[in-house]
């Protein structure tokens, strides 16, 4: 595949980012495996072509020395003069021909196999599994190491061999007049490998799709959003290289009465009229359990009380941060005759007008 075919072979535009680059790759590579596609040639050259394009773009290194290459490739003349020597282009010489060298560097026997991706999920948790931790069973669709070929990609009793243009460092030097510039290797696709004979499993891929189920633990604490790594648990590296991880997303069920603000929880306590004026000990709610409290004669509607380590669990600390109780006064809604007569003897003798300081 021509490497100016790159961008298009994924769909993405030129300036698109590393997780539009992904996101485009996994959609095809789900759409062309071979594992899907049984025995349709156009399906797995086709896979072959996104694998390529995405082992590219997905390498900021590889993915630089591709751009600059188009830039600067077929026979137009690099910025600086129209001799295209060395002489005269300063660091933009020692740049490029510094990130040829990098690129020299790279290959199937001077660098590890490139790490398998990430993959992500989300999972509903109630409040109550948040708070306390819980193990819970995620699925995902990943592309696992090819049993047959062990990631290889190739076929049982071969290997791949050196590729004989690059020497297994999957770049090749293009001359642009008094300096090198590095490009992707079009005979192995940066690889640095030639499989003379694909893995009939994975037509040479190295990996196949697998519908996978994980027990993860949760720990206490988590919160909408918090991020759980599963490690060796992602995608397949290529050539067989370290599986990415999985990572679960989880997505928190509101409570009904407590609020979460960080690590600290609130509530509003309902307390008489008679319990916020001359005090009284009550019992409210927390997250595994009851405890005991004490209303302070004279409280006002809307005083927090705070009771410490009562709180969330701390994510990565120990300890728990605390309980906010907001008391609320509720006034009855009908009386009898004698809470009338109490109430109106009350207001006799009380006398005082919380009104005064509205008037100045």
């Amino acid at each position: 595949m021509p490497d100016d075919d790159l961008y298009q072979a994924l769909g993405v535009a030129k300036d698109a980012s590393a997780d539009d680059i992904k996101k485009a790759y996994r959609s095809l590579a789900r759409k062309y495996h071979p594992d899907r596609n049984q025995g349709d040639a156009a399906a797995e050259e086709r896979f072959k072509q996104v694998s390529h394009a995405h082992d590219v773009l997905s390498d900021p290194d590889k993915r630089r020395e591709y751009d600059a290459a188009r830039v600067f490739g077929g026979g137009r003349t690099p910025p600086g003069g129209g001799s295209g020597g060395a002489a005269g282009f300063g660091d933009f010489a020692d740049i490029f021909g510094d990130m040829f060298r990098r690129g020299g560097n790279r290959g199937a026997g001077n660098q590890p196999p490139p790490r398998g991706e990430d993959v992500e999920v989300e999972v509903t948790l109630s409040f109550e599994q948040a708070m306390n931790g819980a193990q819970i069973v995620v699925t995902a669709d990943i592309n696992a190491t090819c049993p047959t070929c062990a990631g290889s990609g190739a076929k049982a009793g071969t290997s791949p061999r050196l590729c004989p243009d690059c020497r297994g460092r999957g770049v090749v030097g293009r001359d642009l007049g008094g300096f090198s510039l590095g490009q992707t290797c079009p005979r192995c696709h940066g690889n640095g490998t030639i499989i003379d004979d694909p893995c009939p499993t994975c037509a040479g891929a190295g990996t196949v799709a697998e519908h996978k189920r994980y027990t993860v633990k949760i720990p206490p604490g988590v919160k909408d959003g918090t991020r759980v790594r599963q490690a060796g648990k992602g995608q397949a590296g290529l050539r067989g290289g370290k599986p990415g991880d999985l990572i679960v997303i989880t997505r928190v069920t509101p409570s009904r009465i407590f609020e979460r603000n960080g690590d600290d929880l609130s509530i509003d306590v309902p307390v008489t009229i008679s319990e916020a004026a001359l005090g009284a000990p009550i019992e409210i709610p927390t997250i595994d359990g009851r405890v005991k409290l004490k209303v302070p004669p004279g409280s006002q509607d809307g005083r927090a009380l705070r009771v410490p380590g009562k709180g969330a669990p701390k994510l990565k600390r120990s300890g728990r941060g605390d309980l906010i109780a907001r008391l609320r006064v509720r006034v009855p809604e009908s009386l009898s005759a004698e809470q009338r007569a109490a109430l109106e003897q009350f207001a006799e003798l009380d006398g005082s007008n919380p009104r005064t300081g509205l008037f100045g």
